[in-house]
This record gives structure tokens, C-alpha cells and sequence, in this order.
């Protein structure tokens, strides 16, 4: 029962859970990010390059393909998740930055006990 339990409390550790979650929604956000750039930019692109379909562009060497034009999209596909990271990033440093930059708290003012107490301390110094 050991085992169990302390898998249990490694699962359920906050940072597993977060990983977890971020896996699940970066995935999430690499195929919208993959329907972003196969239906929508590389055909604004093809238009622009006067009809280029880039899906269908590859060498044949020997009885090898290389299929460069699906390369192309992964490499736009990259440059966009990347840019989106860094710009999160980004966002959570500068947060960081506040939190940082933000005074800190000003100490209570002392109790009628500690200024008295104080004040005793003071007048012992001054005997000696």
C-alpha cells in the first residue's frame, strides 16, 4: 500500500497536474495552430506566389521523396507556436517584474508596550 500511496501524492503534486494540463492544451493548440498554417496561410501564400500548392511540392530522388513543401508548413507551423510561447513568456515575466517592483509592506507601528519597553532600554544605555 506504500507504493500506491506514494504514487497517489506524486500524481497529485501541483506541478504534475500543471505539466499534465499544459501538455493537453499545447496539443490542443498545435493543431489549431496546424489548420492555421495547411488551410489557411499556405494557400494565401500559394495565391501569392502565383498558385503554388506547397502541400505538393517535392523532389523525387531515385525512389525517394522529399516533400519540402510540407517541411515549409512545419517550419511556419514552428515559427508560429514559438512566437506565441515567447510571447506568454513574455507576459509572465513582466508580471514578475511587478510583483517584484511592488513595495513591500510598511511595518505595524510598535505597541504602547515596545515603545515603553523601548524607552527603558534607552534609559538603561544612558547609565551605564
Amino acid at each position: 500500500m506504500g507504493l500506491i500511496k506514494e504514487f497517489r501524492d506524486f500524481a497529485m503534486r501541483g506541478n504534475v497536474v500543471d505539466l499534465a494540463v499544459g501538455v493537453i492544451i499545447g496539443g490542443a493548440f498545435g493543431g489549431i495552430v496546424t489548420s492555421l498554417v495547411g488551410d489557411i496561410l499556405m494557400p494565401l501564400l500559394g495565391v501569392i506566389s502565383g498558385g503554388v500548392n506547397f502541400n505538393d511540392r517535392a523532389i523525387e530522388v531515385g525512389d525517394a521523396v522529399i516533400a519540402y513543401g510540407k517541411f515549409i508548413q512545419a517550419i511556419i507551423s514552428f515559427l508560429i507556436i514559438a512566437f506565441a510561447l515567447f510571447m506568454v513568456i513574455k507576459g509572465m515575466n513582466s508580471l514578475k517584474k511587478k510583483e517584484e517592483a511592488a513595495p513591500a509592506p510598511l511595518a505595524p507601528e510598535p505597541s504602547k508596550e515596545e515603545k515603553l519597553l523601548g524607552e527603558i532600554r534607552d534609559l538603561l544605555k544612558e547609565k551605564r
